[in-house]
């Protein structure tokens, strides 16, 4: 498209024909104009339609379309400039425009070489698709809800309440806990009771109180086993399972379990011990003057 070029455009013969000065000039401007404004609605009118019936057929999430759409917008503008460039008679300006494009884009290369790789990142997370819009993730010590996924950055709300930039290039380049990408999720708690207590029956309140709880599915069922003999207590693990997790539903459900298990124990007499530690050592005293000797 762009080597297409008229020694000179039928509308700079006709403003010559009228006696326009400058009609060389003034009919390039003009079917540069025209061309741009015909293509680009075109585009618009054919390529962006074929775009969006080919993203609901492969039903693209709604966080990926924007950024796709956006590149099909401005790949129509690229498209309708070239084109108008070339039927307007600008074929020299366009050879030169491209030996400087080519020019500052290895510079810009250069010097965006952390934008490009998040750029780059930003499209494994499209595809890849770690995580989406509300998920719950967790990374490098951080934790919160996505809230908007763009091809540069990733917005994250911590539980905080704060709302972190995340550069794309993080999120690909480490591991990312996503408690929430399945319909199901385990939870662990372990509970420390006494050596004298009685292991079986701490076992079956634990179980017990998992199957009084609503939120807590019955298959998988609850279980718990014998994890840790400790310095000053026995560990007894609990698992049970969520069905559709959020973070909210897992704090509270936890809470609600840990506590009905601890008010059976009481009930029960069953003891979760205090942590002991045992402090061993000696004390060297140095650099002591003036000690006084007992009196007689």
């Amino acid at each position: 498209m762009i080597g297409l070029q008229t020694d000179l455009p039928p509308i700079a013969d006709w403003l010559a024909g009228l006696g326009v000065p400058y009609a060389d000039v003034v009919g390039q401007a003009i079917t540069f104009v025209l061309v741009f404004v015909i293509v680009y609605l075109a585009g618009r009118l054919t390529v962006i339609p074929l775009v969006n019936r080919l993203l609901r057929r492969r039903s693209v999430d709604a966080h990926a379309k924007r950024p796709l759409q956006k590149l099909a917008k401005g790949s129509i503008v690229f498209v309708a400039v070239a084109v108008a460039f070339g039927l307007a008679g600008f074929g020299s300006f366009l050879q030169s425009l491209a030996t400087v494009a080519a020019a500052a884009t290895l510079a810009i290369g250069f010097a965006m070489q952390e934008v490009i790789k998040n750029f780059v990142a930003g499209i494994f997370i499209y595809t890849d698709r770690p995580f989406r819009i509300g998920d719950w993730i967790e990374w490098d010590g951080h934790a919160g809800i996505v809230e908007d996924i763009s091809l540069r950055v990733t917005r994250v709300k911590t539980f905080d309440n704060e709302l972190l930039t995340v550069p794309n290039s993080q999120l690909t380049d480490g591991v990312i806990k996503n408690p929430v990408a399945k319909e199901q999720l385990r939870l662990t708690f372990v509970f420390g009771i006494d050596y004298d207590d009685d292991v079986d029956e701490a076992t079956e309140i634990i179980i017990e109180e998992a199957e009084r709880n609503e939120e807590v599915l019955a298959d998988p069922a609850p279980s718990v086993r014998l994890v840790e003999l400790a310095d000053s207590y026995v560990g007894l693990q609990s698992r049970i399972w969520i069905e559709q997790p959020r973070r909210t539903d897992f704090i509270k459900t936890r809470s609600d379990y840990v506590q009905a298990v601890k008010k059976r124990f009481d009930a029960a007499g069953i003891d979760i011990p205090y942590p002991q530690r045992d402090v061993s050592g000696g004390l060297e005293l140095s650099n002591v003057e003036g000690v006084a000797e007992p009196m007689d």
